[in-house]
């Protein structure tokens, strides 16, 4: 797994490339340390950081300068720590534009961050391009109200500081889940939770509520672009489309949710239009 990651200091990395390494390796660990290792695994980030680096190639692949592109493909340390209106937080990964620099200021708002130096400043803040990246590998229906509460509490604190700052949600769940109690035997095999439509249902819309974010001055808690990344791992199928969902049941036939304007293809390109609209084009050359 760590090969593989400083490889990504060299080349892009897509998507299904990457899948199919989270698979390889959580049921590597599996079979040879059982549900405890798979557990270590996913806590140590390093499945996690293969996304991260999905994200920074498909950048890439539409033109942005590496060099501009903080942390840099293939390292998971070099966040900016980037200051909203009530607390500062690593953004996993951002877009530096090439026409401006930090300049430190000290904050004036009240809370944690009064009298805090903020090293970048409002102007560079509010024109990075940012991107956190979220994953849920098992019981992704547990704390649903807490994950998503967390998440659109984020991007309020950065648009209320920074308006115009174009921000994107990459959220990825998993819908077919690993046995837990074949993982503690070493054995692999999949589980699905009871009424997967509905939850799948309950995603789809509460991410769409906080999608496509156009005015600079309202809707402080959504974000310029989600992507909410469905995904099963028994048969490494990401779904795209409605009637991939339905098809498969992941959907109930008469839902009014959609994952058309979440789904993994407009994701990259909407969000370089909003910054392009907002701060004008060649930003990231």
């Amino acid at each position: 797994m760590q090969d593989y990651i400083e490889d990504c200091k060299n080349r892009e990395v897509t998507l299904d490339e990457a899948l199919k390494e989270i698979k390889s390796s959580i049921e590597g660990v599996i079979k040879h340390s059982g549900n405890t290792g798979k557990g270590n695994l996913i806590r140590t980030k390093k499945l996690i950081n293969l996304i991260h680096e999905v994200v920074k190639s498909e950048f890439k692949k539409l033109g942005v300068n590496t060099d501009l592109i903080k942390p840099p493909m293939g390292y998971s340390n070099g966040e900016l720590k980037v200051s909203g209106i009530l607390k500062s937080k690593d953004q996993d990964i951002s877009l530096i534009p090439n026409d401006i620099s930090p300049t430190s200021e000290i904050l004036s708002s009240d809370g944690i961050l009064k009298g805090f130096t903020d090293e970048y400043g409002f102007s560079f803040t509010e024109r990075l391009l940012t991107v956190n990246v979220r994953s849920q590998l098992s019981s992704f229906a547990k704390n649903f109200d807490t994950l998503y509460e967390r998440t659109f509490a984020e991007a309020f604190n950065l648009h209320k500081r920074c308006p115009k700052m174009v921000l994107g949600e990459f959220y990825m769940i998993a819908v077919n889940e690993y046995d837990t109690e074949d993982a503690k035997k070493k054995n692999v095999s999949f589980t699905q939770m009871n009424n997967i439509e509905n939850h799948i249902e309950k995603y789809l819309l509460a991410f769409e509520a906080i999608n496509n974010r156009k005015s600079i001055t309202e809707d402080l808690y959504k974000y310029e672009k989600v992507c909410l990344l469905i995904v099963d791992f028994n048969t490494l199928k990401v779904y795209n489309t409605d009637k991939e969902l339905k098809d498969d049941g992941l959907l109930p036939i008469d839902s009014l949710a959609s994952i058309e304007n979440l789904n993994f293809d407009s994701f990259f390109k909407d969000l370089l239009s909003v910054y392009e609209t907002r701060f004008g084009t060649g930003k990231f050359n």
